[in-house]
């Protein structure tokens, strides 16, 4: 799909009505912020420049027993971020959103797939904004379509910040089960699942999830290794497994924060990582220079305060583009 073609059944453009905010144009020096440097709509990409997708969809949400509303988060990270101080952030695209039909999660997580690998194909560095953790299979599909296409077999490392292993192997697919789905994509196709979950709550987990964890080779650490005082032992693991692979995709999903920092999502936590944790892990995935794409997921508006979820979703959609 080139810049110039119409989008997709189950996209959408991105909504130009968020990206406003405070014009400081009476002050002196650089006082651009984000809705100042965005591009939206068809056109060329900057090489190298972020692009948001928006996965409009808490489909994977229902199926899994969860509070509906994450369909409505990529609207307010975006209206969160359009304030945000530019900074050395010269430029990024909102390529809009990715929609779900009547509830046809497979759809719209192919429809993801298609955007995601469209996007890489043009060598820029997506960021897909959701909607529920059902986004990961959809977003992986699209990396793996990507690398695919170019022939590369390369290693590729799932770096997974979440307070749950979602690792159901029920079906259908929900935001349950989208890294089981994953290792059986990669079995079938006779590659390695290297799958790091980090913050993971053992009161948020059974037993038997641990177990299918552990059966699978799941690199995991428990939300109390994950503190502060861990900080520099946690980052020399993470550090260890990147070198050993040619590809990272990380994905957040939101309620790994603790619920007074986030408590818009499905299942707030109530121990989590601190921000500032979860900060130096994305600095360290981005400096490797491996990252090829990362999402952010579950936030959920309808359960926010005081847009205190949004401003904590934005902050981390910052740090990921800047």
């Amino acid at each position: 799909m080139s810049a110039m073609d119409p989008l997709p059944m189950g996209h959408e453009a991105a909504a130009s009505t968020v990206w406003r905010g405070r014009t400081d144009s009476n002050e002196t020096g650089d006082t651009r912020r984000l809705f100042d440097v965005v591009r939206t709509g068809g056109g060329e990409r900057v090489p190298g420049a972020p692009v948001l997708i928006g996965f409009c969809c808490d489909a994977g949400v229902r199926r899994n027993q969860g509070r509906a509303g994450a369909a409505g988060g990529p609207r307010e990270i975006r209206r969160a971020l359009a304030g945000i101080p530019a900074h050395g952030l010269g430029a990024f695209h909102d390529a809009g959103d990715v929609t779900c039909v009547d509830g046809d999660l497979e759809a719209a997580q192919q429809a993801l797939a298609q955007a995601v690998a469209a996007e890489l194909a043009r060598g820029a560095a997506p960021l897909v904004l959701g909607g529920g953790h059902e986004i990961a299979w959809g977003t992986w599909q699209g990396l793996r379509a990507h690398l695919d296409a170019r022939g590369d077999h390369g290693r590729v490392l799932v770096i997974n910040l979440d307070a749950h292993f979602d690792l159901r192997t029920g079906r259908p697919g929900s935001s349950g089960t989208p890294f089981d789905q994953i290792a059986q994509a990669c079995r079938e196709r006779g590659q390695r699942f290297e799958y790091a979950c980090l913050g993971v709550s053992r009161l948020g987990n059974t037993a038997a999830l641990f177990a299918h964890a552990d059966a699978l080779g799941v690199h995991y650490v428990e939300d109390v290794q994950m503190q502060e005082r861990h900080l520099g032992a946690r980052l020399a693991e993470l550090q260890g497994l990147m070198d050993a692979v040619d590809h990272v995709y990380l994905t957040i999903d939101l309620d790994v924060l603790p619920a007074a920092v986030m408590p818009a999502v499905s299942a707030p936590a109530a121990y989590g990582v601190p921000l500032p944790v979860v900060e130096e892990v994305v600095a360290l995935v981005r400096a490797s220079g491996k990252l090829r794409v990362a999402d952010l997921a579950e936030f959920n508006p309808l359960y926010d305060r005081d847009a205190c979820g949004a401003r904590a979703a934005a902050r981390l959609a910052y740090r990921l583009m800047a």
